[in-house]
């Protein structure tokens, strides 16, 4: 499936520059995007993943600047473990909205117009994930790795009014996600749908807790309560609209 295909090259960069401590991370990331390249021009390569990549990119019209963006955004993971707003809006494009714009073009498949109506929300789809994920991992990004995603926040006096601010913007992508969601065509709204409940679940669970708490532990969702939003989408063709409290 082409969205694995994208997930799977995303995921090992990601790994690079997270994992590979023992390793000289930008040697391994600048080979690593030589042989996307490299992939992608030739359309082969002897690595799976990379092989499988450059068939969706070339399969699609995955235009270069979304991976540019995308490999720019691990390269600042490398270096800068604080951003100001401007390299905070940069990172959540790179590293998280425009994996939404690539799976976009593959949902679409050839729809250039239907892919223009709905970037924004897939960006803002995107927007939302990441968000979430650096809500939930603020104990291993900062303590682990040293990093404050979030710009203008000190972690070591994190308080709930800041935490608040933080979730309205992302209450406020994932409402302007779900109105792009139940524009896709039919055969990838669902599995879209999908992601979109099991995140939302997530957040709303981030919300309830303290500023405190989510420093000192990971947010999870327990594998029955996952089945338990899943069902109910794989049965109907219900794709209901969330409510937020404001």
């Amino acid at each position: 499936m082409p969205v694995y295909s994208i997930y799977g090259f995303v995921r090992l960069a990601d790994e690079i520059v997270d994992t590979f401590h023992d390793f000289d991370k930008k040697t391994l990331l600048d080979s690593f995007k030589k042989d996307t390249y490299q992939a992608i021009n030739k359309r082969i390569s002897l690595n799976p993943i990379l092989n499988a990549f450059q068939l969706v990119v070339n399969q699609y019209g995955i235009e270069r600047e979304l991976i540019d963006a995308f490999l720019l955004s691990m390269e600042m993971d490398l270096s800068e473990n604080e951003h100001n707003q401007a390299t905070y809006t940069k990172y959540i494009y790179g590293s998280a909205e425009v994996v939404g714009l690539m799976c976009l073009r593959v949902f679409v498949n050839g729809d250039g117009q239907l892919y223009e109506e709905l970037k924004e929300p897939a960006r803002r789809l995107g927007a939302a994930f990441q968000k979430v994920n650096f809500l939930r991992d603020i104990q291993s990004d900062y303590q682990e790795r040293g990093r404050v995603y979030f710009p203008g926040i000190d972690f070591e006096h994190f308080k709930n009014t800041e935490k608040d601010l933080i979730q309205k913007d992302i209450q406020e992508d994932f409402i302007a996600a779900y109105n792009g969601i139940i524009k896709l065509p039919k055969g990838s709204r669902k599995g879209v749908y999908l992601a979109y409940i099991y995140y939302l679940k997530l957040f709303h669970k981030i919300k309830k807790l303290p500023a405190s708490k989510i420093l000192s532990e990971r947010v999870r969702i327990p594998d029955i309560t996952k089945f338990a939003l899943l069902l109910p989408v794989l049965v109907s063709n219900n794709l209901s609209s969330p409510e937020f409290s404001r």
